[in-house]
């Protein structure tokens, strides 16, 4: 078996081992994850945090071995906290870092992939937060603009942006809207629902397709455009710029 980390800002997660193949996810810098299938440019991998597998440019990587792979995975995660920040390496030179990528490593503002280090300056995040927290996370996301796959303040999708906001306070939840429905203790009624809490909605062959948080007096946070706020009723949500109803609900699940 194989191991890599991402040494690069964000990296591309796509569905076959090609430039032109639909991007389904994100690397962030510092996660790590191993390598199933290596092929002349191309290796698929299965992320350590989530277990979820695509395939990235052998050139967007690093390999690490097996005792680093396992003495990060056995480590508790620091995220960088800043929503968008930079760190230096031993030459000085700069590397764009986002909110809630990985810090292998770090101590005393110091992080280190393989043989390079580098110093990063910036807020970091660890342990699990109160519940609470959870929306003052989301807000740090308001008006990032959708994008299939995506999972930073650039661009990001639905369940990148629930799974982010979980992972900026400690919590785990899969990649997919159909994964995360999958999670946690379903809810019968929305007045049941805590701020924090997951609201799913299905297509009309009855597939989970979307994901939001659900917020205080029956508003909800989400990626939709953008990652916006809207009301939520027993029907789906409702849209405050057109008025109008744009996902049917499915569950609401409580994770934490």
């Amino acid at each position: 078996m194989h191991y890599g980390i991402c040494n690069l800002s964000i990296v591309p997660i796509r569905i076959d081992p090609s430039d032109t193949s639909e991007m389904v996810s994100q690397l962030l810098f510092g996660e790590h994850f191993k390598v199933l299938e290596i092929r002349k440019n191309w290796s698929k991998i299965r992320l350590a945090f989530d277990n979820y597998e695509g395939w990235i440019d052998n050139k967007q990587y690093e390999e690490i071995t097996e005792e680093i792979y396992k003495s990060i995975s056995n480590s508790e995660p620091k995220l960088a906290g800043e929503l968008i920040d930079f760190a230096t390496n031993s030459t000085k030179n700069y590397l764009t870092i986002v909110i809630g990528s990985s810090l292998p490593f770090y101590n005393n503002q110091q992080l280190k992939i393989n043989n390079s280090n580098f110093l990063y300056e910036g807020n970091v995040v660890s342990g699990k937060k109160p519940k609470k927290l959870l929306i003052e996370a989301a807000y740090k996301y308001l008006n990032t603009p959708y994008l299939w796959g995506g999972k930073t303040p650039f661009g990001i999708d639905c369940s990148g942006f629930t799974q982010m906001v979980y992972k900026l306070c400690g919590y785990n939840l899969m990649r997919d809207a159909a994964e995360q429905a999958g999670q946690g203790e379903v809810l019968s009624f929305i007045e049941e629902s805590e701020p924090g809490d997951l609201a799913f909605f299905d297509n009309q062959e009855g597939i989970i397709t979307h994901v939001g948080i659900i917020m205080k007096d029956n508003y909800i946070i989400h990626a939709h455009g953008k990652v916006r706020v809207d009301r939520i009723d027993h029907s789906g949500i409702f849209n405050l710029n057109t008025h109008t109803h744009t996902h049917k609900l499915r569950v609401i699940k409580k994770i934490i």
